[in-house]
Parts: C-alpha cells; structure tokens; sequence
C-alpha cells in the first residue's frame, strides 16, 4: 500500500488505493467537535497534532496551514450584485485587524485576501491589532510576512500596535482607530476572508451618506473542515441579555424585491466600516468595556440615537471564522453581564432594569462593577441624543419593552417550602421542587395575569411558556405556549397577591402542593410568594 499524501488542499486521500484495500485510521477523539465531520485517514500523530492545535484556537489550524494563503472564495452574493458598477473616486480606506493569539496561517490568509481582493488605489492601511499575544509565532514570523507584504505592495501602509496588558475588543478597535488616517475605517476581526469587491459597496454608502456605518454579509467558514458556508444577509440584532443573533429586516425590505439592496439594522455585530471622523464624532468605542460582548450593542444604539444609521450591504461579503470554543474566555457569560450593565445604565433609560431580569440580577446592590461610566453619559448629553425609548418605538419595535412585567424569580409555596419548577424539559407539567431559584424555577408575573415558567423571550414575534389551567377535568397544571395555550380554551390567566394564593381568573381554581404535587384544585387558601417584586400589585 502507498503511502498516504495531501491530493487536495481540502481533505486527505490515499494514492491511487483500490476500494477494497482502503485503510481506516481509528480516531483517537471521536467525542471531538473536529472529528465529527472532519479528519477520516489522518494518521495518529496527525490526529494528535490537530486536536491539539483545535484546544488552543478554536478552529482546524492544522488544515489551515496546509491550505493556500490565497484560496479562492465560490463568489455568494446575490445574482444582482454582478451587475452593480461603483465610482472610481472613492474614500480612503484603512482595515484595522483587531488579535489575540489567533493562528499565523489564519492571519496570513487575511492579509493576503485583503491586499489581493482590495483595489491599491484605495488601499491606504492596513492596522495590526494585538491584545497582548503570547504567541510567538506572532512577532518575528509575522514580522517577516508583513515586511514581504510592504515590498510587494510599496502603496499600502502597514502599522503595528502591540498592547502591553489585554483590553479586550472594544480597546483593541478603538486603539485601531486612533492609529488610522484613512477617510474609512475598516474594524474586522483577523479570522477572515474578504471576498473580491467587499470593499467597494460599503465605500459607496459612506460617500453618499458619511453618517452610516456599514456591515459587510459574512459567510460562515466551518471551524472543522474550513468550507465557506454561503450566509444570507440579515439585520444584527440582539436580546436583552445583549447576545446577538441574526434577525430578518422589517417589512418594508422585503416589499423592494431586491435582496442586493442595504438594509437597516438595529445593531452591528462587531465587524463594522465607518467615516473614520464620524466614528470619532459620536464617541468611538466605549473603552470601558471588559474582554467581550456588549461593545457592538452599546454602538449601535449610539449610532441610531445619536444622528447615525446602521446599514448591512449584501453585496459586501467577507468569510468569517465561527469558532467552536473562544480559548481566551471559555465563560463569556461574566464580562457580558458586566458589560450589558453598563450599557444599561448610560443608555437604556427607564428600560435598564430589563438587563437584570434577563440576567436574574437584583436591581439594587448587585455588586457588579461596571466602571466609571461618567464620561459616557456627559457624550450623551453634549450629543443631544435620543431616548431609549424612542429607539425601541422607532428602530427595533420587535424588541418586547417588557414594561409591564410585575415580579420575578422564585415563587415559593409557604405551605410546603417548595417551588414552581418547569419539570422534565421537553414536557408540559410545571412541578413542585425544592427551592433554588435558578433557571427553570424563573418566574415572571405580567400585568395582564400571564405567568411564565423558565424564562421569558426577548422578542414580540417569539412566544412565552404559560402556567395554565388545562380544564377542569385535569388535576395537573399545564406550560404551553401562550398563545397555543389560549386558542385550545385554556386558563392562562391568574389573579395573584404577594402572601396569598394564586386563583386562575378563567376556571377559579387555585395552585396549590399537596403531599409534593403541584396541583389545581378547589382553592383552601395556600399562600404564595414571589422572589421578586418590580411594581406594587
């Protein structure tokens, strides 16, 4: 048998093997994300070498060195894309690559498609980023590449800054920023691809409109097998925790027909391009936010209250690695709390306690330091920026205000000292358990009688899980879909006072616990209470 060599850059293939004579290698991780998909024929020390190097990054840099730094991309933009043409005279742009120990093949591959797929005449810089690395394939390897680049392209300006402690990405852009001298500015991550004529489109919407910031479309490369996965362009959004997440546009865009045209966003998810002044007229990032999350949010409520608008371009298209573990935080939870908190506070008006109910974080005396945010609220006001209000009203409506949301938490049985507990998940009976007020004992108490167990959605267009009253032939209560809950004549309205007993107001049954069941049953005057209470009811 031959031995086995690289026949493509993609996967592994023995030389001219028969079927038959075909060899498998036992993976040696078969509960590794890698492995899933990826890596059949790799032999033992190549497995070794590739989980590995998949432990510390996040994503396949044992394939990535073995693919070309100028891979060609399959072009994904829409059909209607081709045939746009675009001004000779546009801005200046500088692209400013934002790192932390990020893999040397991975960095090279972005450089190189961004000097490749970048016209020179607009081309001013390219910005190094680097929070801090302690990788030292980083400094002279990389240092190396980047001078070979300069001789090769005399017209673009390469500018490294190294930070000397780890700020996290808002310090990191905002750090990128300040080193530019370009008319645009380019804020990408450095797993990335650009695709050819990604920078023209948005460079064209800044001409005609310098207060815009604009987001390219990514596609998804895989973290295991490095395919491009073709995304369709979507509005940034986020939920009231501040995790982002892909939503469609409002109504209007669609009525175009034209899916190569820009559509507002209510946010920007990290990757961002914007008239360098103006980004720096309107406050540049917020520096006091920790390692990650939030900063994108805090920005695109900025920009939208504060004189700007937000525009994704479908006809910009970069490849963006998803990474499968984040190695410098594997816990993000912690610095998006804090950072959601702040954003809260400067921005978010009589709204900010949203961000607690989301966390499950007391309004008051919470211990969590969020910073000097001072400085913040003294922009806003020089600003003369617009109410949360009016941005939740006008620019993301779908966001549910959740302004009539009375209490929340634990809801404790006096009688029993037991929970509410949402019970076996998938299910639809709410339980009686001992009380330790996390998740699936969540409860929130609406203005309107609806009780949620587990949770509450963010979003208008999402639905809520109802505590219900099935009917009276049942003994058991019910958590279904509100409104699923209410079209099969379901009870999902309750009557309840903070000491008292909990009456649905359809079947005048009460809940109640009995020997350790929850139970709806004639009401004998059991008393409830409920963590916490957010307005007197």
């Amino acid at each position: 048998m031959k031995v086995q060599s690289w026949k493509t850059s993609q996967e592994i293939v023995p030389n001219e093997v028969k079927e038959d004579e075909k060899v498998l290698m036992p993976k040696l991780y078969p509960d590794s994300p890698l492995f899933t998909r990826w890596g059949d024929g790799l032999e033992e020390k190549e497995q070794e070498e590739a989980e590995g190097l998949f432990q510390i990054y996040g994503y396949n840099v044992f394939l990535s060195n073995r693919l070309p730094l100028d891979r060609k991309l399959q072009d994904t933009r829409d059909r209607r894309c081709l045939n746009k043409s675009y001004p000779k005279e546009l801005p200046s742009l500088a692209v400013i690559l934002i790192y932390l120990d990020e893999a040397l093949s991975v960095l090279k591959r972005a450089l190189r498609s961004i000097i490749d797929r970048t016209p020179p005449n607009l081309l001013k810089e390219i910005i190094m980023v680097d929070d801090n690395s302690s990788n030292e394939d980083l400094k002279e390897n990389l240092d190396a590449f980047i001078k070979a680049l300069e001789q090769e392209n005399p017209s673009v300006h390469f500018v490294r800054v190294r930070h000397t402690v780890q700020y996290g990405l808002a310090h990191a852009r905002a750090s990128g920023w300040r080193a530019a001298t370009a008319d645009v500015v380019a804020i990408l991550d450095a797993h990335i691809e650009v695709h050819k004529l990604w920078a023209e489109p948005m460079l064209t919407r800044i001409k005609a409109d310098r207060t815009v910031v604009v987001s390219p479309v990514f596609d998804r490369v895989n973290f295991d097998d490095l395919k491009v996965v073709k995304y369709f362009s979507a509005s940034h959004a986020f939920d009231w925790a501040l995790w982002c997440m892909y939503e469609s546009f409002r109504p209007e865009y669609y009525q175009k027909n034209d899916g190569s045209l820009p559509g507002k966003s209510p946010s920007v998810m990290g990757i961002l391009v914007a008239d360098r002044e103006f980004l720096g007229e309107i406050g540049g990032l917020d520096e006091g936010m920790k390692v990650y999350g939030g900063e994108n949010v805090e920005l695109g409520i900025r920009v939208w209250t504060c004189g700007g608008s937000i525009e994704i371009v479908p006809c910009s298209k970069i490849a963006h690695i998803e990474r499968n573990h984040k190695p410098y935080m594997p816990d993000l939870s912690g610095a998006m709390k804090r950072n959601a908190l702040r954003v809260a506070e400067v921005w978010m008006d009589e709204y900010k306690h949203n961000i607690n109910l989301a966390w499950n974080i007391p309004f008051e005396n919470h211990g969590i330091d969020i910073g000097d945010v001072s400085e913040r609220k003294r922009l806003r006001e020089q600003l003369k920026c617009k109410p949360f209000k009016w941005y939740l009203e006008n620019i993301y409506p779908q966001l549910d205000p959740w302004d009539n949301i009375l209490a929340f938490g634990g809801m404790k049985n006096l009688e029993s000292n037991l929970c509410i507990d949402q019970g076996p998940v998938p299910g639809d009976t709410p339980i009686a358990y001992g009380c330790h007020f996390y998740g699936p004992q969540m409860i929130y108490y609406r203005a309107n009688g609806e009780f949620y167990i587990g949770g509450i959605k963010s979003h208008k267009y999402n639905d809520n899980r109802c505590l219900a009253d099935v009917g009276k032939r049942k003994s058991e209560p019910g958590l279904y879909n509100c409104k699923e809950a209410q079209q099969k004549g379901m009870g999902i309205h309750w009557n309840f006072t903070q000491g008292k007993e909990i009456r649905n107001n359809k079947t005048m049954r009460c809940l109640e616990i009995e020997l350790g069941t929850l139970l709806i049953k004639e009401c004998s005057g059991q008393k409830w209470e409920v963590q916490h209470i957010i307005k007197p009811f």
